[in-house]
C-alpha cells in the first residue's frame, strides 16, 4: 500500500474502534439481540470502509455512520429473509445501572414489539437525539414521515407499556 492508502486506513481504523462502542448501543437498541446488532455493526463497518473517502470528507462523520447503520437494519428487516427468521436470544446478563430494572426491560420489549421503521425513527430522536429533518437524512424519507412515525411508535409503545396492555409483564 501507498503511504497515503495507509493513512487512509489507519484514520479508518482509528475512527472504528473510538465509535465502535456507540455504534453497538445503536445497533442493539434497533434488533434487541447482541448478536444481531454485532452483525448489523460489522456490515455497517464494511459498508463504511468502501465509502471511506467520501465519509471522511462528510460534514458530520457521525451521522454519516448512523445513517449507514440504520439503513442496514431497516434493509434486514425488509428483507424476505428477515421476515421469516426470526433469531430471538436472551437479554444480555449484565449488572442494573438504572434504580428500576424491571421498567428498563419493560420499555426495551417494548420498543422490540414496535415495527422496524418506527423502532429505528424513535431510537435515532429519542436515544441519538437527532431533531426531525436529522433523523429524515437518516432514514431515506421526509420530515413527515419521521414525525408520523414517531407519533405511532409513541403511541405503540404507550399501549404496550399500559398495564392492561398485551406487552405488560405484570404479577
Amino acid at each position: 500500500m501507498s503511504g497515503r492508502r495507509n493513512s487512509e486506513y489507519a484514520l479508518y481504523v482509528e475512527y472504528v474502534e473510538g465509535r465502535l462502542t456507540w455504534l453497538r448501543r445503536i445497533a442493539f437498541l434497533l434488533c434487541q439481540d447482541e448478536h444481531a446488532a454485532d452483525d448489523l455493526v460489522q456490515a455497517t463497518a464494511i459498508k463504511l470502509f468502501a465509502y471511506w473517502p467520501k465519509a471522511r470528507r462528510a460534514d458530520n462523520l457521525d451521522a454519516y455512520v448512523r445513517t449507514i447503520l440504520v439503513r442496514a437494519f431497516l434493509r434486514e428487516r425488509g428483507s424476505a429473509w428477515g421476515r421469516r427468521v426470526v433469531l430471538s436470544g436472551a437479554l444480555p446478563d449484565t449488572p442494573a445501572y438504572g434504580a428500576d430494572r424491571d421498567s428498563a426491560l419493560d420499555v426495551r420489549d417494548a420498543l422490540l414489539a414496535v415495527p422496524a421503521r418506527q423502532r429505528a425513527t424513535l431510537v435515532l430522536r429519542f436515544y441519538c437525539d437527532l431533531d426531525v429533518e436529522q433523523a429524515a437524512v437518516a432514514l431515506g424519507c421526509s420530515a413527515g414521515t419521521v414525525k408520523s412515525q414517531t407519533a405511532k411508535g409513541l403511541a405503540n409503545m404507550r399501549r404496550l407499556l399500559e398495564p392492561s396492555g398485551a406487552g405488560w409483564r405484570g404479577l
